[in-house]
């Protein structure tokens, strides 16, 4: 085993296990705590990949905007609250099941995929092709994304209001 399949597997291990930790905890804090670690290991993963791009987007924009966006949240709504937020996990036995279903059914996919496939050749800088995706080709649903982003964040905010 090379060393940057044992980075991959160890980074693989580390965001299961930060996931987990997030669908599992009580502490809606450390819930968020352990988001940030597991947006972390993807974006690591991306780096064992040679995916740098990908890795600098994952640790700005999700492990730095969107935690500090929830973490903003959470302080927010426990002070208009007054109490501690937690939150409970609720029928993990179905959703384990349910978990196990959609894992059988994705490597049953995976299997069933060529998946050597020769690595396509780039012409140029990766980061100016993604730039040029995003801007033309792929517009709208860069759009409609934003737009989705902005409709989370006025629900929050709204959810988030003192009660009249």
């Amino acid at each position: 085993m090379t060393l940057d399949a044992m980075a991959f597997w160890a980074c693989a291990a580390a965001l299961v296990g930060s996931a987990l930790a997030v669908v599992l905890g009580r502490n809606l804090f450390h819930s968020v705590l352990w988001l940030a670690l597991a947006l972390v290991s993807t974006a690591a993963i991306f780096l064992t990949l040679d995916a740098e791009f990908l890795a600098a987007v994952q640790v700005l924009l999700y492990a730095g905007g969107v935690v500090t966006v929830v973490v903003f949240a959470i302080v927010v709504t426990e002070r208009l609250v007054g109490e501690r937020l937690s939150h409970v996990s609720r029928r993990v036995a179905t959703a384990g099941v349910a978990c196990a279903a959609l894992l059988a059914v994705l490597v049953r996919a995976i299997d069933a995929a060529d998946l050597h496939l020769p690595k396509p050749a780039l012409a140029g800088d990766f980061t100016e092709q993604v730039g040029l995706s995003l801007l033309t080709r792929y517009a709208l649903p860069f759009e409609l994304l934003a737009v989705l982003l902005v409709v989370g964040l006025l629900a929050a905010s709204y959810f988030a209001r003192p009660e009249d």
